[in-house]
């Protein structure tokens, strides 16, 4: 199976051939375009351009036909063995396989980096490929120099670090079985106005300081103890150690970490070590230009100044080193810088690690008890990158680098995997070109290295801008009438003589030859900037530029400008269009077609929120921004995205904790909180459901200075779960209390109606009446009833009476 590296070796080619095909397609023919006079010349005009060193070829035409695309020329007669087309190479000179363990080797055995020399021959415009592998060995050996601000302030952390050494070589130890320790500190430049320098001040800075009324004199640097495998007496030196006193509130940290950058016999460096760098101090650092304060106008020349007490004299002569100069001195020694800076400090000191490689920064406590997890977990993050510098690049080379880690998946534009374990092996594919040839026998070369590594790739770099016919040019030559020099088939004539083969004499003219000096009917002779000479166009000079062309119809100042730059600087202006370089397209190659400022933290490209225009990302997601278009409050996705950052950086749990990707995706910063303010307009309100049933919140908003910020609650908010005992006692004790209510109510009921009836019968009684001589049970013996009588029609009675 082929590897990523020869897929785009091919790809390469392919482009190429295929652009060579659209160029002849659509009569774009840049190798005829006029300016190319002879064969170097002619390569230089782009990569697809050969040269015809065939004596008969061309015979009848312009010079300039010499310059065209291969299989044009062979088309038109010129065999193949006349044809200069030289092309890019690489030749590997030095390969080593990869090593797989550290200790118990020799510093020649180790081995990180493959292949570790090589030289590639460069034809400008054409581009070629290498691949190298990088592993990092297991057990490899480990240099430690422990910084620390001394300044009144870090007294505490002092009494805290007294037995760090012991405590430090055992976590140590589970990592690598060669480890040494060293130890310096620091406080600030001796001068005004950074320090005391009143007379009762100089021995003790501390006089009439009620807290804290004695401390040592105030110093710049001063090495304590060389790197060493003996741990206590690590732990000896720092408890003879005192704090000392400065004026301002910054220290002069930066000239300490360049001091021990620098002073390599001094500090003890080893070369087939991991040197690493621990930088602690509670408060911020002076900068380059600060010195001035003080009347230091000097800059810092990076050298080692420590006198025969191991301090450092230059500290009020030299004004504070740059970050450039830091940056620098820490690559070219191998150094990783470890900042442990308190928690307000963190976001100044993230900020210095963009501009200094190879530096990383911790979150130390205010007394400094989580020095020894926060150097574990910085060493272990170093170990999981692994990330390419490029040293002595020269201007005339492009690079370009795709980088294939783990997953096996290309990434363009990358020079950087992250995420690794320690034996694993990432390959990157280098794309290098030269836009230009060198001045003849300049030696180029530069170095490949992996950030903070010993090893290191050598790239010496051969050009392929001579001709091999002009090995046998051949002055005074008869076929140039014996008044020039005949090379690679054509006629270079003494000054004075013209012509394919010398045989005219500047000056001569005539109406013959003004019809060979146009273009087309009716065109200006030599289009009007040069004059006709023996059947051709002699050029006028510009101030602005070459005016070149078979009809003297070709400049190179006529392109397009971007701000006022020729082809934005990017290209090159042949006959009125710019010839880009490489990594530049656009008529006035003003955009770039690097990717690599677009990838996101995340290997995204533009976070899945945009494109990578020009170099640019032009977001497309609504509410995205950001150089990556990495902010997005309002997209849907961001809530999910800040979860998983709350959930590692707060309770090391969730996706991000299991790879150790949390350090790099997690960049944003996190406040706690009791309570959540949800009335903040400006912050978008998330929430989701825990593992525990439990309920966490935590609002997403932009900083003004363009920080994101999350403010989460300390701890989720979780409901109290349901007793089964107390639920099933709640039941039962419902169900008596209604049945005890439901008799209650009956029998109020039946008492109720039982007394209203015993009312009733009372009331009843009472209206009753009895005579005294009549019982109420006795009838009279006499009754009375009345007879109805009928009477006839005389009024006669037939019937009557009472009874």
């Amino acid at each position: 199976m082929w590897s990523p590296g020869t897929w785009l070796w091919r790809a390469a080619v392919c482009c190429m051939l295929l652009e060579t095909f659209l160029h002849t397609a659509r009569g774009l023919n840049m190798c005829m375009g006029g300016s190319a006079t002879s064969c170097e010349e002619c390569l230089l005009i782009h990569r697809s351009c050969a040269w015809c060193a065939q004596e008969e070829f061309g015979r009848g035409r312009t010079l300039n036909s010499r310059c065209d695309f291969s299989q044009n020329l062979q088309k038109r007669g010129c065999e193949a063995r006349f044809i200069e087309y030289p092309s890019s190479s690489i030749s590997v000179l030095h390969n080593m396989p990869l090593s797989s363990k550290g200790s118990g080797w020799t510093q020649n055995d180790v081995v990180q980096i493959q292949p570790q020399k090589i030289s590639v021959s460069l034809r400008p415009g054409d581009q070629t490929w290498f691949e190298l592998q990088v592993r990092q060995v297991e057990d490899y050996p480990v240099d430690l120099y422990y910084l620390m601000d001394l300044s009144l302030s870090m007294k505490d952390d002092l009494e805290t670090i007294r037995n760090l050494g012991t405590k430090l070589a055992q976590e140590m130890g589970k990592l690598t079985s060669n480890f040494r320790l060293g130890f310096g500190s620091f406080v600030d430049k001796n001068m005004s106005p950074f320090s005391y320098t009143a007379t009762k001040y100089q021995e003790n800075p501390c006089n009439g300081y009620k807290l804290f009324p004695n401390c040592v004199p105030t110093f710049g640097f001063r090495h304590i103890l060389s790197l060493t495998d003996k741990v206590d007496r690590f732990n000896q030196e720092v408890q003879k150690q005192m704090v000392s006193r400065n004026r301002d509130a910054p220290e002069g940290g930066f000239d300490a970490i360049l001091q021990a950058a620098v002073c390599k016999e001094e500090i003890g460096w080893r070369k087939e070590a991991y040197h690493l760098l621990v930088f602690a101090t509670d408060d911020v650092p002076h900068l380059a230009l600060d010195g001035r304060l003080g009347g230091l106008v000097q800059p810092h020349d990076g050298e080692c100044h420590l006198n025969d007490k191991n301090e450092y004299s230059a500290s009020t002569q030299m004004d504070y080193p740059s970050l450039a100069l830091l940056g620098e001195k820490l690559a070219e020694n191998n150094i990783f810088l470890i900042f442990a800076v308190t928690k307000r400090l963190y976001v100044i000191y993230k900020n210095f690690t963009a501009l200094i490689p190879g530096t990383t920064v911790e979150i130390l406590d205010t007394d400094s008890k989580n020095v020894i997890q926060l150097i574990i977990a910085a060493y272990n993050n170093i170990r999981s990158k692994v990330e390419l510098s490029v040293w002595d690049h020269p201007e005339d080379i492009s690079l370009s680098f795709t980088a294939t880690c783990q997953d096996g998946k290309p990434l363009p534009g990358l020079r950087k995997c992250a995420d690794l374990k320690i034996g694993d092996t990432v390959s990157f594919n280098v794309s290098v070109e030269a836009r230009s040839c060198p001045p003849r026998g300049t030696d180029q070369s530069f170095t490949i290295k992996p950030v903070g590594f010993k090893d290191h790739l050598q790239v010496s770099v051969d050009y392929q801008c001579d001709c091999g016919c002009s090995r046998t040019a051949k002055t005074n030559s008869s076929i140039c009438s014996s008044i020039g020099t005949y090379n690679c088939g054509t006629c270079h004539c003494e000054p004075g003589y013209l012509g394919a083969r010398c045989e005219c004499q500047e000056g001569e003219s005539g109406s013959s030859f003004l019809s060979a000096c146009r273009e087309a009917e009716g065109k200006q002779v030599c289009s009007g900037r040069g004059e006709c000479s023996c059947n051709q166009c002699l050029c006028y000079e510009s101030e602005f530029g070459k005016i070149y062309g078979s009809y003297c119809e070709c400049d190179d100042f006529s392109c397009a400008r971007h701000k006022g730059i020729l082809c934005s600087g990017h290209g090159e202006c042949h006959c009125g269009e710019c010839k880009c370089h490489a990594g530049f397209i656009g008529d006035n190659c003003n955009c770039s077609t690097e990717t690599s400022t677009c990838i996101a933290d995340d290997g995204q490209m533009c976070s899945g929120r945009g494109s990578c225009v020009c170099g640019h990302c032009q977001c497309t997601e609504p509410g995205a921004f950001g150089d990556t278009c990495e902010k997005c409050p309002t997209c849907p996705d961001a809530c999910g995205t800040k979860r998983e950052c709350i959930e590692c950086r707060l309770f090391n749990s969730g996706r991000l904790a299991d790879n150790q990707t949390c350090q790099r995706l997690c960049k944003d910063e996190i406040i706690t909180v009791e309570t959540l303010d949800t009335d903040d307009p400006a912050a978008v309100l998330c929430l989701y459901k825990t593992e525990n049933d439990c309920v966490m919140k935590f609002t997403y908003s932009e900083h003004a200075s363009g920080l994101s910020i999350l403010t989460a609650l300390k701890e989720p908010e979780c409901g109290g779960g349901p007793d089964a005992l107390m639920v099933l006692l709640a039941v039962v004790g419902s169900i008596l209390l209604v049945g005890v209510v439901l008799l209650a109510v009956w029998k109020l009921a039946i008492t109720v109606h039982d007394r209203r009836e015993f009312s009733r019968f009372q009331n009843a009684r009472s209206r009753a009446r009895y005579e005294m001589a009549c019982n109420p049970l006795y009838k009279h013996p006499v009754t009375t009833h009345f007879v109805e009588t009928d009477f006839d029609m005389y009024g006669k009675s037939y019937n009557g009476g009472v009874h």
